[in-house]
């Protein structure tokens, strides 16, 4: 009789536990895609690439806000490895304060500090970012997180509220570690930015920029009209 009570007692539980299944972890948030309807209206933003691009056709997109006492930075790239802001007192690289998104081997993205020691860049240690997220799809690197305004005295990490260049660039990792950018001549601000102003900034990329500037339309109308009247 009082195994068989046992059995039932134990029946009962589990039926009972049966009913009410273990909590499950709660669902990772997705990567919130990027607005430019936002561009030059509560942020600013720098689109590199084609005419119309945005952040998913850019070869290369950047937008800032500020957030209290911080600066949102969106960063997307048309690459499987690593995008990149500069902070620059001048438009060359080396003395430069840069954050970096790099795609690992693992398919994380992950947001790494570095500063350009002349060409190269070295990584360090003390990163002021907070925040962070970021993905990989369609071949891009796309990221954000957030950077005080007011950093302590510093050489690698730049106060925000001061106006700087910035460097923009990308290009391919190898074990989560960037190597050189694609461009040999990667895209600069044409002057330095202030984080209380905010523009919606586009520069066409090398394609088109061949066939925007006025010595080269001219040459088109001078073809097209020499092709028309034919040669004598």
């Amino acid at each position: 009789y009082c195994i068989l009570l046992f059995v039932f007692c134990l029946v009962t539980v589990y039926s009972g536990y049966a009913g009410y299944p273990f909590p499950t972890a709660p669902p990772v948030d997705p990567f919130a895609k990027i607005r430019v309807d936002d561009c030059g209206k509560t942020k600013g933003c720098f689109r590199y690439g084609k005419p119309g691009c945005n952040a998913e056709t850019c070869d290369y997109f950047l937008s800032y806000r500020r957030i209290g006492a911080d600066v949102e930075f969106e960063l997307s790239a048309d690459t499987d490895g690593w995008v990149a802001v500069g902070f620059s007192s001048d438009k060359k690289m080396g003395g430069d304060d840069v954050m970096a998104c790099v795609h690992d081997d693992n398919g994380r993205v992950r947001i790494q500090h570095f500063y350009n020691v002349g060409q190269w860049a070295k990584e360090i240690q003390r990163n002021p970012a907070r925040d962070e997220e970021g993905v990989f799809e369609n071949n891009r690197v796309t990221c954000r997180f957030k950077r005080p305004v007011y950093v302590p005295r510093e050489e690698t990490i730049v106060d925000l509220h001061l106006s700087w260049y910035y460097l923009f660039a990308w290009g391919p990792a190898i074990q989560g570690s960037i190597t050189r950018h694609d461009i040999d001549s990667p895209p600069v601000s044409e002057r330095v930015v202030s984080i209380y102003k905010y523009e919606d900034i586009f520069m066409p990329s090398a394609a088109y920029q061949t066939f925007s500037s006025p010595f080269c339309l001219l040459l088109i109308v001078a073809l097209t009209f020499y092709l028309l009247m034919g040669t004598p």
